[in-house]
């Protein structure tokens, strides 16, 4: 058993030095958990994404109420129905139903 075990180490003595267990170990570490490892820019990437697609939504609803602004400064009816359904008002002669979606 003794002479298995002083085989092994001879032959790893042979094939690796401390310099390359050195480079070998310091490689891993970075790779894995350093800072800027292969985990945490995965995990970064998600989070850009999700941002990504949370900017692209704002943009949308950003144009949406920029048109709708320049509808409201440039056209009175489109002013008085963005109000009406805002507010619930109504006209004298008119009925107003209000859904409501829980």
């Amino acid at each position: 058993m003794n002479t298995d075990i002083q085989k092994s180490t001879r032959w790893f003595r042979r094939y690796f030095s401390l310099l390359s267990l050195g480079v070998i170990a310091a490689t891993l570490y970075m790779i894995f958990f350093s800072d800027t490892s292969v985990l945490h820019k995965i995990e970064y990437q998600r989070i850009i994404d999700s941002l990504r697609t949370e900017v692209k939504i704002n943009r949308d609803s950003m144009l949406y109420y920029k048109k709708l602004n320049s509808l409201i400064n440039t056209d009175p009816e489109v002013m008085e129905q963005v109000v009406r359904e805002r507010h619930n008002m109504k006209r004298p002669d008119e009925d107003v139903f209000i859904f409501t979606c829980e």
